[in-house]
């Protein structure tokens, strides 16, 4: 092949590769600024979404305190904001669910948090007690059975 037919291919590729991410957000749906003022997490997602649906929004519920930086129902991961409780305002923390299973288990759900304190105007990376993520899956665990029984109840 000439060295402009393989730039000729180099181009094509880039752009089919473009195109095609550029469609990936033409069909993204509507106004997304009711997301983040957290009066609609989740009302939306229904009963298509890749995992398992008493985990998706009994994450949401339990971290509902916190704000969203992102969410994706079809892969199962919410990621918070940073939060600040207003009585320790030099720490703070962010949170990643990982939802890893269609079905309600134990294993099926993962947490990560992420802390930082403040000194001197910065933020630094502080460590996080283990126990505190394992209460938070268990508070989640504990929302999505709840939410489970009131379903099975309907």
């Amino acid at each position: 092949m000439s060295q402009a037919g393989r730039n000729f291919f180099r181009v094509a590729v880039c752009l089919a590769a473009a195109l095609a991410l550029s469609a990936c957000s033409m069909f993204g749906g509507g106004d997304r600024s009711a997301r983040n003022d957290g009066r609609d997490r989740g009302a939306n997602v229904g009963a298509n979404i890749g995992v398992n649906s008493f985990l998706w929004r009994a994450s949401l519920d339990t971290l509902s305190f916190m704000p969203l930086a992102s969410e994706d129902p079809f892969g199962g991961v919410i990621i918070t904001d940073w939060y600040s409780d207003p009585t320790t305002p030099a720490e703070r923390f962010k949170a990643t669910v990982y939802i890893l299973d269609t079905r309600l288990r134990a294993d099926a759900l993962n947490v990560s948090l992420f802390r930082q304190t403040q000194a001197n105007g910065q933020w630094s990376d502080a460590a996080v007690n283990p126990d505190t993520e394992i209460q938070i899956e268990n508070q989640i665990l504990r929302r999505a059975r709840e939410l489970r029984l009131s379903a099975v109840g309907n």
